[in-house]
């Protein structure tokens, strides 16, 4: 800082006093202000590497620093893809931990198609077991992917996998704890890495992001590189051949983009080299591969216009054909003809979107770093559909062979958004529940406490604020703004439902009320299409009838079947009674069948799959309940719940610190 005048920044000993301004508000807000400020305006070539930066904060930063420093990390050296993700592990459970390390040692991923083997620095048989317990109170954990790019011609990834993770040891300044799983189940081989939160004092392990990022590739690249030499420009040349027809984002679409200045590429050549030339002739005949895909137009000769949309949808595409890929794979396994169903990728997205009803025929993870499922559904119009899951689903309620619905995502406003509108219009921009209740008398308090949880979920999106009275300013662009939320959040379908847990072959003699007997019974049943899903379902129809008539639930007069009257609530009722009994040996409790309209009130224990759906076991000091269960309850396991039974169905309430709220 040149001049006094212009220091307004005077480090003083003694109490921290604030200076008045907005962004001085703190000792350390001031620090990094000036910092920031010194770096636009005293050095003047100031970059975002030289301002105050996260990513540096934690270890690594200073062995990558000095790799940097040391070498260029040329082409001749060879890569591997790294994926990370830092999972928080909640206090007190490492249930998804467990999930994870079962998942990565499933069947089928080794070379001999067998289960994955956990290994880690000093075994080939690693404890999973043992490494859960030293991740009990661990903060968070590391999960990584390493996928070396040259996989296939290493012999064994054990080896080059404990040579990354010394060196990492050695660039952290700590010893490391982690298990691993090579996996060889995909075209490209990989190893999923589990590493502890925790270094060799037990302390928070912090891995500098700028080291995350670039440090460990860095490292894997050296190693890969000492363990099968560097690339041969015939093996780089072999490797750019193959990337000018493909259809995703490869290296030579990169290094357009690179070059392109406002999206115009000059593909002239004046080079005499050999190698120049052929590299030159790659790149015009990518351009010419992506003219024809409508991403590049040739302006003039030699002078080529990118799309925008380029890297978008050449990622996309990629992104299809491993999708296909994996639904022909889904599709042998389940003995059907690859090349013989009509298949589709459920678009959430797409307002034309259908409801799609069918069994699941194959389901697994198409993001394993982040536990993203999908399933396959065999579905009545005839076809089979790839659908991407939300990762907060629960796949216990997706088992094989079970039927389910897919409802495309809703994108627009919800009913609750449309009368907190309505209602804050006619308060003055204010929404209160005696606003509500004023405007519409004939509200129920659980009807006005739902819009009030929606009130709540927009407020963690700084949409609404709520005030210490109650009341919730409700901005005048309020639909707007929910709308252009809605659309952001479409990532996944909106609905997946599991119409019945229990396959077509196992509903036919069930003794709950069956996703076959709602068909039965429905006024318009789900039409059936296709010699697959369709067939096997008319197919179970006919056979539950014939079942019910032989229960005495049911007369068949010539081709006319009459059922019995309230014949769902008979069956649920039956199914309840017996599943009771069990549990009633198993819990050492007596069984009491829950009315509708009576209360209910105990602690939720857990919940049952059932032929007539899902329900949750309610249990008091001497008895329990089954009651059907909800979502909310998700969060109450062990806790007090009450509520009321309504019909098939029920609303709680959950004991709150302050008093009683409908949840």
């Amino acid at each position: 800082m040149a001049d006094d005048k212009d220091d307004i920044f005077k480090p003083k000993l003694g109490r921290i006093r604030s200076l008045g301004g907005v962004r001085s508000k703190n000792y350390v807000n001031r620090v990094l202000h000036q910092i920031s400020a010194a770096g636009k305006t005293d050095f003047g070539t100031a970059t975002a590497a030289r301002r105050f930066s996260g990513y540096r904060i934690g270890r690594g930063n200073d062995a990558l620093r000095h790799r940097r420093a040391g070498h260029r990390f040329g082409p001749s050296y060879r890569r591997a893809v790294i994926k990370t993700r830092i999972v928080k592990l909640k206090a007190g459970g490492l249930g998804a931990a467990r999930a994870h390390l079962r998942y990565i040692q499933r069947d089928g991923v080794s070379k001999e198609h067998e289960p994955g083997r956990l290994y880690d620095a000093a075994h080939d048989e690693a404890d999973g077991k043992g490494f859960l317990e030293r991740s009990e109170g661990d903060r968070h954990q590391f999960r990584f992917i390493v996928s070396p790019e040259d996989a296939t011609e290493l012999s064994d990834l054990k080896p080059f996998v404990r040579d990354l993770m010394s060196a990492m040891e050695e660039d952290l300044d700590t010893r490391l704890d982690w298990v691993a799983v090579d996996h060889f189940n995909t075209e490209h081989p990989h190893t999923h890495i589990v590493l502890r939160g925790r270094d060799e004092l037990g302390k928070d392990l912090v891995i500098a992001r700028d080291y995350i990022t670039h440090g460990m590739r860095r490292r894997a690249g050296e190693i890969l590189t000492l363990e099968l030499g560097p690339q041969t420009e015939q093996e780089l040349r072999q490797k750019l051949e193959r990337q000018v027809e493909q259809e995703r984002f490869t290296d030579l679409d990169r290094q357009l983009v690179r070059d392109a200045v406002d999206g115009i590429v000059d593909a002239r050549s004046d080079a005499e080299h050999p190698d120049a030339r052929s590299r030159h002739a790659m790149r015009v005949g990518r351009l010419r591969v992506l003219e024809v895909s409508g991403l590049a137009e040739e302006t003039a000769p030699g002078r080529w216009q990118l799309s925008p949309l380029l890297e978008e949808t050449l990622r996309r595409a990629g992104e299809r054909g491993d999708i296909i890929k994996t639904m022909h794979r889904g599709l042998r396994q389940a003995g059907l003809d690859a090349g013989g169903p009509e298949y589709s990728i459920y678009d959430p997205g797409d307002p034309r979107a259908p409801t799609v009803t069918g069994r699941i025929i194959d389901r697994g993870l198409h993001d394993e770093l982040n536990d993203g499922h999908y399933i396959q559904v065999d579905a009545s119009d005839g076809r089979v559909h790839y659908v991407a899951l939300d990762p907060r689903q629960d796949m216990e309620d997706l088992p094989l062979g079970a039927v389910v619905q897919v409802e495309p995502a809703a994108t627009g406003l919800k009913p609750s958004d449309r009368t907190i509108a309505q209602v804050a219009q006619r308060n003055g921009g204010l929404y209160s529940p005696d606003a509500h209740h004023g405007a519409d008398p004939r509200a129920s308090s659980e009807f006005v406490q739902a819009h009030v949880r929606r009130l709540e979920a927009l407020r963690r999106q700084n949409i609404v604020q709520r005030f210490p009275d109650g009341s919730w300013e409700i901005p005048d662009d309020f639909e707007n703004r929910v709308d252009t939320l809605a659309k952001k959040q479409v990532r996944y379908p909106g609905r997946v439902v599991a119409l019945s847990f229990l396959s077509l072959e196992a509903q036919v003699k069930a003794d709950g009320a069956t996703w076959l007997d709602r068909q039965l019974l429905s006024k318009e049943p789900t039409p059936l299409r296709g010699d697959r899903f369709g067939a096997a379902s008319s197919a179970a129809l006919r056979q539950r009838q014939d079942h019910l008539v032989e229960q005495g639930l049911a007369d068949r007069n010539d081709q006319t079947v009459r059922y019995q009257r309230n014949l769902l609530r008979l069956l649920r009722r039956q199914e309840l009674a017996a599943v009771g009994e069990k549990l009633a040996r198993e819990m050492r409790l007596d069984f009491v069948e829950t009315q509708d309209g009576s209360r209910i009130e105990g602690v939720y224990r857990r919940s049952v799959h059932l032929a007539s759906g899902k329900f949750a076991v309610i249990e008091k000091s001497k008895e329990f309940t089954l009651v059907p269960w909800r979502p909310v309850l998700d969060r109450q396991r062990g806790k007090f719940v009450g509520g009321v039974m309504r019909g098939s169905s029920a609303s709680f309430e959950f004991a709150k610190k302050r008093g009683i709220g409908i949840g």
